[in-house]
């Protein structure tokens, strides 16, 4: 029996994106703390509610480090798959001979020939390959909301190892009625019954976000988000999950949809569905999926969100264009992603932004751990699964060199690879330098190069001109938040063929021959064809999960509609929470040390403006 793999067609094309531009002098605005985040940060909260501080251009300098009631009273507690073959039989009376039409006979002693039966060829089809191909055809009634904002729900994040059922791939989730154990039908996954396999994956995640699982322990008997109902759009996998049930042990309710069209593990889906979680997506929707799993997770009677969180900006988008007035209650929106944020700060400079939001993104957890180690590591996960490549002594351009790709850049030169980088901010240039990288423009390098690589979050950084003069079989590749930085769009004309290689590798060939290998369709690498450490993303998630105490629990008038960034206590707690991992022991101030310093012996250690 020979083993076939059925290629489908390629994912729907994916529109143009574009981001403004914004002023980074402006000033941003930092939170302060409610006595709920103080009291889930530290049992032992002293009283005392922190004023709100004032927004970007209004606020009176900031403090001296370790002022404030806040600082005081947050103190940091410490089988083998056998390979299918053709096999003959071989029998002592009868000889094999080919047969004229390309059967096989058989020869008896005494010379007559007779036909022997032929081999049945099947043909086998990957689940995960049909569910990733054949997404349900797009209605034009059912796209009529235009997308004003950049489109990160096309992001690519996803999981190697999906289970899935190949009985009923064909049929839409909306096509199907499902109902969990419990007889609810208020979800809608791929398969209810793969909730066992998703449940393991959980369990699997919990062990490795410590952090996550102290907040919940610590936080649970005082329920601080009773009452809170939280819809979320974010990307569905097994560290989410942790999550979402999480912010259940806290009280909340919780209504959640996937943030872009490949993220979704279909049996963590399954599982949530199956705890009784309102969970609304599956593995390859399609751009008609992607914004009705949106719109059942908002438009449910009996039931109004007062807590957005959201993973790009596509949620508080479509609640903006479709549903305005249910922003008169809600408290506020917890922003993650590079696009996201950028989002609210433009909606807040147009006055346009009717809620207080808080930027995610930019805390130093985030920024160092879930953009600098966690891509120093994935990078090279996502680039050996697709093309199984060794990196000694290839020549690799790496477009950006912010966090993103500065981990990229680490990681790449440790492996012997001859890296180049690209970048405007002459601080981020001069760092590249002087870490031992040359500065070029992609230009100067494209003919020659083996892999490109862009983390920059802009638009059009590699064009169809470059496309056109890279060498045979380079590799191209995205590391950044949005699908926008390579022109794909450009790549989809008559001259030019696709070949599917393998699940979320592409063969584009130009009419001389010369081929690029592009990985994930210019989506999020690391998540689309690898996955990523668990333990970064538990340092994200415990910082949501603060930042949703914080604005629930916010006295009415002390946020105002504007864009706030975590306070520094916050991210030191959540630090700290992480320690114990390690065996890690930190060093206390004495008295006489702290008053040189000028510190409180609780922190925070350091001034906002200083750059880790």
């Amino acid at each position: 029996m020979s083993v076939q793999v059925v290629s489908a067609a390629a994912a729907a094309k994916v529109p143009e994106v574009e981001l403004k531009d914004l002023s980074s002098s402006e000033a941003q605005p930092q939170l302060a703390l409610s006595t709920a985040a103080v009291s889930a940060m530290a049992p032992a909260a002293g009283g005392g509610d922190p004023e709100a501080p004032a927004p970007a251009g209004e606020r009176p300098p900031a403090p001296g480090p370790g002022s404030g009631p806040a600082a005081a009273a947050l103190s940091p507690a410490a089988g083998k798959v056998p390979q299918a073959s053709a096999m003959k039989r071989s029998d002592p009376h009868h000889q094999h001979q080919r047969h004229r039409d390309g059967g096989e006979a058989l020869v008896s002693p005494d010379g007559t020939v007779t036909e022997a039966p032929r081999t049945v060829k099947k043909q086998i089809q990957f689940a995960d390959q049909k569910q990733e191909f054949n997404k349900r055809p797009t209605k034009i009634g059912r796209r009529s909301l235009s997308r004003s904002i950049s489109q990160s729900s096309t992001d690519s994040y996803s999981s190697a190892a999906s289970y899935t059922d190949s009985s009923d791939d064909e049929t839409s989730p909306r096509d199907k009625q499902q109902k969990n154990s419990k007889g609810s039908g208020d979800f809608c996954v791929k398969n209810i019954k793969q909730a066992e396999f998703g449940r393991r994956e959980i369990e699997i995640a919990e062990q490795e976000m410590p952090a996550l699982m102290a907040l919940r322990k610590r936080a649970q008997g005082e329920k601080p988000l009773a009452g809170a109902k939280i819809v979320g759009c974010t990307h569905i996998t097994a560290q989410t999950a942790v999550l979402m049930e999480t912010l259940g042990a806290l009280g909340a309710q919780c209504r959640w949809a996937a943030c872009n069209i490949y993220s979704t593990l279909n049996e963590v889906a399954a599982a949530l569905a199956e705890s009784g979680f309102p969970v609304f997506a599956w593995k390859g929707e399609s751009e008609d999926d992607f914004w009705w799993c949106i719109d059942r997770c908002v438009n449910v009677e009996g039931w109004q969100p007062n807590m957005i969180l959201d993973d790009g900006g596509d949620l508080t988008h479509w609640i903006y264009k479709k549903y305005p007035n249910m922003f008169k209650k809600i408290k506020g929106i917890v922003e993650e992603s590079v696009t996201g944020v950028h989002r609210l700060y433009q909606l807040s400079k147009a006055g346009k932004l009717c809620v207080p939001a808080m930027n995610v993104n930019d805390s130093v957890t985030k920024q160092k751990f879930d953009n600098l180690y966690c891509c120093r590591e994935s990078i090279l996960d996502g680039l050996k699964r697709t093309t199984d490549m060794m990196f000694g002594g290839k020549q690799v351009v790496v477009c950006g060199y912010g966090e993103v790709g500065k981990g990229c850049c680490a990681a790449l030169k440790a492996m012997g690879s001859i890296v180049y980088v690209t970048e405007i901010d002459p601080i981020c240039a001069l760092q590249a330098c002087m870490d031992g990288f040359r500065l070029v423009k992609l230009n100067e390098v494209i003919r020659q190069v083996d892999i490109v690589i862009t983390c920059t979050g802009n638009k059009n950084v590699v064009t169809r001109e470059h496309l056109d003069r890279m060498k045979n079989s380079c590799i191209v590749c995205n590391m950044g938040h949005s699908n926008t930085e390579i022109d794909v769009a450009s790549l989809r004309t008559p001259e030019l063929t696709w070949e599917r290689v393998r699940s979320q590798v592409d063969h584009v060939i130009w009419p001389d021959g010369k081929r690029i290998v592009l990985l994930a369709e210019g989506r999020l690498l690391n998540l689309s064809c690898s996955t990523v450490p668990t333990f970064v993303l538990s340092i994200t998630a415990t910082t949501q999960a603060l930042a949703l105490i914080e604005l629930y629990n916010a006295p009415e008038g002390r946020y105002k509609q504007d864009v706030y960034l975590l306070p520094k206590k916050m991210d030191e707690y959540v630090a700290s929470l992480h320690l114990p991992t390690f065996d890690a022991h930190l060093t206390e101030l004495t008295d006489e040390q702290a008053k040189y310093l000028g510190l409180n012996k609780n922190g925070p250690f350091k001034p906002n403006y200083y750059r880790y």
